[in-house]
């Protein structure tokens, strides 16, 4: 077993019946829920709540940290049904069975016992706070720790942070005041109640509506010494480490359920609606359009499996593939969403059209987890090797 999980599994009668109870939820009080978050704009306490005591904010973490011990490609096949709901359910699915990826490899045993169990069994929510206005998310980070005795004073921004309004703790990632390159670098735990701290709630998108947003900004914000993950110098490690590649692997999937979604709501439109006379469904260029987002989706299905299954085999390719998985998965969303809504036509421009609500919620997975240009630099470097520097 590794501190990932990914060495781990379930039975496969016991995973089956899992995914049939997820498939009941997604189809049945998922689709409620998913009516109040579009109305109400935030995602109620109460939803938290059910997804927390179904167990499904425990689903991918080895038993050891109390999860359901799912080894990683099972996990993907529960994260493409849960991509089908709401957006902003999937999402409070996917963040929360994953920052303990990035946290457990470096914890120690209090870091795991206050905070990664806590996270793990949905009593406490951590927000992955890397991304910074100025900046890319990477080795340019700019927010600063002072070191005084056993405390650092944070100073910096941070902004379009996942969860950063409501969360517990914000796992932040900041370098040693003056310090250059990845060597600076620092994993932080940071209370959501720090003095210094001004958060302001920017959760107004295109889509994924639910889900917060926050903007950060620290000014000597005090945060302890102890709660710093692995040594100084590690912070790009946990940030992208062990954490990344999976993670994009899960938006690829991710990708797929949302297809599958617009690709079911198409193909029953087109069964239903008539026009002169005829099932829309019988119109060759209808039914191409159909054709041709079933093969999309297929295809970016068994891709997103093949590096799953890299990953949980910590095959050295595992990174490259999941980049590739992400780039082909959301390309292939945008074209599989864009037929949906044209064989819906002009009523599905509507917002009475869940079709609409798909369509926007498409959107936002193209920046999720790198952009397509940064994992079209990934795969070139792993296919060149480092070619031309």
């Amino acid at each position: 077993m590794t501190a990932d999980g990914r060495g781990s599994s379930v039975p496969e009668p016991e995973y089956q019946s899992l995914l049939q109870r997820v498939t009941d939820w997604v189809e049945g009080p998922g689709e409620a829920w998913a009516e109040e978050i579009e109305a109400a704009g935030s995602t109620p306490d109460a939803l938290w709540k059910q997804l927390r005591t179904e167990g499904f904010l425990s689903l991918a973490a080895p038993r050891e940290l109390g999860g359901a011990g799912l080894s990683f490609v099972q996990w993907m096949g529960l994260m493409e049904v849960f991509s089908r709901s709401h957006a902003s359910i999937r999402m409070i699915v996917h963040v929360l069975n994953g920052t303990w990826r990035a946290m457990n490899p470096f914890a120690d045993e209090r870091q795991r016992r206050d905070v990664i169990r806590p996270a793990v069994a949905g009593d406490l929510t951590v927000a992955f706070t890397l991304t910074e206005p100025g900046n890319g998310t990477g080795v340019d980070i700019s927010s600063t720790v002072r070191r005084d005795g056993d405390t650092y004073f944070l100073t910096g921004r941070k902004h379009l942070i996942t969860f950063g309004v409501r969360c517990d703790y914000w796992l932040l990632f900041a370098r040693l005041e003056g310090s250059t390159g990845r060597d600076g670098t620092v994993a932080l735990l940071v209370d959501r109640t720090v003095p210094g701290a001004v958060v302001e709630d920017t959760s107004h998108t295109m889509g994924v509506r639910g889900t917060d947003h926050a903007s950060l900004t620290f000014t000597n914000a005090p945060v302890p010494v102890a709660n710093r993950l692995g040594a100084e110098g590690d912070g790009l490690l946990v940030a992208l480490g062990g954490f990344l590649t999976p993670s994009r692997i899960s938006v690829a999937m991710s990708c797929v359920g949302l297809a599958q979604r617009a690709q079911q709501l198409a193909v029953t439109y087109a069964l239903e609606r008539t026009t002169f006379g005829k099932p829309l469904a019988s119109r060759q260029a209808i039914a191409f359009m159909l054709a041709e987002n079933a093969a999309d989706i297929a295809a970016a299905r068994a891709l997103t499996l093949t590096a799953a299954a890299a990953w949980q085999d910590s095959d050295p390719g595992a990174p490259a593939l999941s980049s590739m998985a992400k780039l082909t998965a959301v390309d292939m969303l945008t074209r599989v969403t864009d037929k949906a809504l044209q064989v819906h036509g002009g009523i599905g421009y509507w917002q009475s059209q869940p079709i609409e609500r798909v369509y926007r919620d498409a959107r936002a997975q193209r920046f999720e987890e790198g952009t397509n240009e940064i994992q079209k630099a990934v795969i070139a470097r792993d296919l060149l090797g480092g070619a031309g520097g």
